[in-house]
């Protein structure tokens, strides 16, 4: 029998809980965890669509994330974790509000809960080593 090395468990961000259904298990871990701000993306995005068609496919992607986790809150050592974060990131003189706001909030959700954050967009969250483990899927 082949031993399984991936993490036990981690916090998938938006974008990998977007294309779940197209992603290899071996390149997840074996336990799945969502952040409830990955879910109220979610939620917006089928208000977000134009096209019905588009509407109703992010109406079932969400319905079927809502049947399928429990998701993890941000809750105050969250809060905490992101002011870490928060100033981590201002010190590489990147941006640490507007559009990254809620990536590095879900950040903050796998710092305070100590794991891996698996994600297709690395980029979001350049400069957060040492505070969270990002793994790139």
């Amino acid at each position: 029998m082949v031993d399984d090395a991936r993490p036990l468990r981690g916090l998938i961000d938006t974008s990998v809980l977007v294309d779940l259904e197209f992603l290899v298990a071996e390149q997840l871990p074996r336990e799945l965890g969502v952040s409830a701000l990955s879910m109220a993306e979610l939620a917006a995005g089928p208000h977000a669509a134009r096209d019905p068609v588009e509407r109703a496919r992010r109406q079932d992607r969400l319905q079927r994330a809502e049947d399928a986790f429990d998701p993890l809150p941000f809750d105050t050592d969250a809060a905490r974790a992101y002011g870490r974060i928060y100033a981590q990131v201002a010190a590489t003189g990147r941006k640490a509000r507007g559009p990254r706001a809620v990536d590095l909030l879900i950040a903050a959700t796998a710092c305070a809960a100590g794991l891996p954050l698996f994600t297709r967009n690395p980029i979001d969250f350049a400069g957060l080593e040492g505070l969270v483990d990002v793994v790139t899927v």
